[in-house]
């Protein structure tokens, strides 16, 4: 494997060696590029879960890493984090993945994004070696496509007010949580919370961070029932 760690050195080690490496915060072992007419589209996630920026390659990976920043199971992340290196006919072939996440438990999630449609034969003998490689660290792995376009909407919604600034005004996270002690249509309880301009931002925080909660399966609208988390996940 070959990776940059936290200190910003390039490390080449062997797998059984690594099991225990903190790739959520290793730096990219490859540069995200912008080309004219580029077929993908690169980029940079602001982590409200980090507080730093996660790069992308692609929609469909920004779309993972905002899933991953949701996700209240997900302490850390980084995109890019090593290079796994195996022989082939012969040859030495590389793969490297989209994402490491460290889980609350303290293990480890490494993920590969790709549409089904696109995952051919040379790609799914990668996805298939990676797989083994995590079983053999002792980390999990996930191989996702798209994600709903529903909860993508809603997601992207409500990524919108991540930032812990839009749960900080005086008094007001406190009263819109008490407010949705029992369930209640979006709009008209935060209303009744106080002036909606100040309020619904402080809901959706609430709604990212998970203190609040929603049926995301279906467009958030005015009429969407909102409640406070019981821990039961999001």
């Amino acid at each position: 494997m070959e990776f940059i760690d936290a200190g910003g050195t390039r490390r080449r080690e062997r797998l059984a060696s690594c099991w225990d490496v903190r790739f959520e915060d290793a730096a990219p072992v490859r540069p995200f590029r912008w080309l004219t007419g580029q077929r993908h589209f690169p980029g940079w996630w602001w982590s409200a879960t980090t507080g730093g920026h996660v790069g992308h390659e692609s929609w469909l990976e920004r779309d993972h890493a905002m899933v991953l920043d949701f996700d209240r199971q997900v302490v850390a992340f980084s995109s890019q984090p090593f290079w796994l290196s195996w022989p082939e006919a012969g040859k030495i072939r590389k793969h490297v993945p989209d994402y490491f996440a460290r889980l609350a438990d303290g293990r480890g999630l490494v993920i590969d994004c790709r549409p089904g449609d696109r995952i051919d034969e040379r790609s799914g003998a990668a996805f298939a070696v990676m797989r083994y490689a995590c079983d053999t660290a002792g980390w999990g792995y996930q191989l996702v496509g798209e994600i709903d376009r529903t909860r993508a909407v809603n997601l992207r919604w409500l990524a919108g007010y991540r930032h812990r600034r839009y749960g900080q005004p005086d008094g007001l996270a406190a009263a819109v949580t008490a407010a949705f002690e029992v369930p209640a249509p979006l709009l008209a309880q935060a209303a009744s919370a106080g002036d909606p301009i100040a309020v619904l931002p402080v809901v959706f925080h609430l709604l990212w961070t998970g203190q609040l909660t929603a049926d995301l399966s279906a467009v958030l609208n005015d009429g969407t029932l909102v409640r406070v988390s019981r821990g039961e996940g999001r």
